[in-house]
C-alpha cells in the first residue's frame, strides 16, 4: 500500500512540472527576436531620409530669380548698365542688391528674393574720372545666358565637397562675367569663381 502511495505522488509531481515547462517554455541564447530586422530596417530608413533631407538643404532655393532682379532695377532706374550684383542674407531674410550706372550717377536697389518688392534705393553722383560714359563701359555686365543661383551653387558645392552656400556676387573681370560663391561648412569657408555663362570654375579660394 505504502508503494503505491509514493509512485502516485511520484507521477503526479511528474505531471505538474510538465505542465509548467509547457505553459513556461524557456527559450534558449540563440534565439533572436522577431522584431529586430524590421527595427534595424526602419533605422536604416530613417537614416537614408535624414541624410537626403540634408543633402536637398545645401542648395537653398528662391522665389525671385536673378532675371526677376534685374528686371525689378531696370524697371526702376530704365537706361542704366549694371555693374554688379549680390545676394546674401540679412537678419535672416535673403535680398539681391544690384548696383547699376549711367553716364553721371550710380543706383543701388534692394530686391526681396522671396517677393520681389524693392526695399531700398540709393543715387550718388560718381566720381569725376568716372563720369561721361567711363564707369559704365569698363563695369557694365553682360547679363545674357547667365546661370541660375541654384546652378552656380551646385557648382560651387560640388567643388567645395560639403557646406553651405551663403553669398553670391555677379561681378566682371577681364571682361569675363563670373559668379563668386561663397560656401561655409562650420569654420571652412570656400569661395568658388566660375563662369557665369558656361560653369567653368576659375579660381577656388579656401579659408580655413
Amino acid at each position: 500500500m505504502k508503494k503505491t502511495i509514493l509512485y502516485t505522488s511520484t507521477l503526479a509531481l511528474a505531471l505538474i512540472f510538465a505542465g509548467c515547462a509547457a505553459e513556461n517554455p524557456v527559450s534558449s541564447g540563440n534565439e533572436t527576436p522577431t522584431n529586430t530586422s524590421s527595427t534595424s530596417s526602419s533605422a536604416t530608413t530613417t537614416s537614408s531620409s535624414a541624410t537626403a533631407t540634408s543633402a536637398a538643404a545645401e542648395i537653398p532655393t528662391f522665389k525671385v530669380t536673378v532675371e526677376d532682379a534685374i528686371q525689378a532695377y531696370q524697371e526702376t532706374h530704365p537706361n542704366t548698365d549694371i555693374t554688379s550684383i549680390e545676394l546674401d542674407s540679412s537678419l535672416g531674410n535673403y535680398f539681391y542688391k544690384v548696383e547699376g550706372v549711367d553716364d553721371d550717377n550710380e543706383y543701388e536697389v534692394s530686391v526681396d528674393a522671396q517677393t520681389k518688392e524693392v526695399k531700398k534705393q540709393k543715387e550718388e553722383a560718381l566720381d569725376a574720372d568716372e563720369q561721361k560714359g567711363v564707369k559704365r563701359q569698363e563695369d557694365k555686365l553682360d547679363l545674357s545666358d547667365l546661370l541660375t543661383v541654384e546652378e552656380a551653387a551646385k557648382i560651387a558645392t560640388d567643388e567645395a565637397k560639403s557646406g553651405q552656400v551663403t553669398d553670391w556676387d555677379l561681378d566682371k573681370e577681364m571682361n569675363i562675367t563670373y559668379w563668386d560663391v561663397q560656401v561655409k561648412d562650420g569654420n571652412k569657408e570656400t569661395n568658388v569663381k566660375l563662369d557665369a555663362k558656361t560653369g567653368e570654375v576659375l579660381e577656388v579660394e579656401l579659408d580655413d
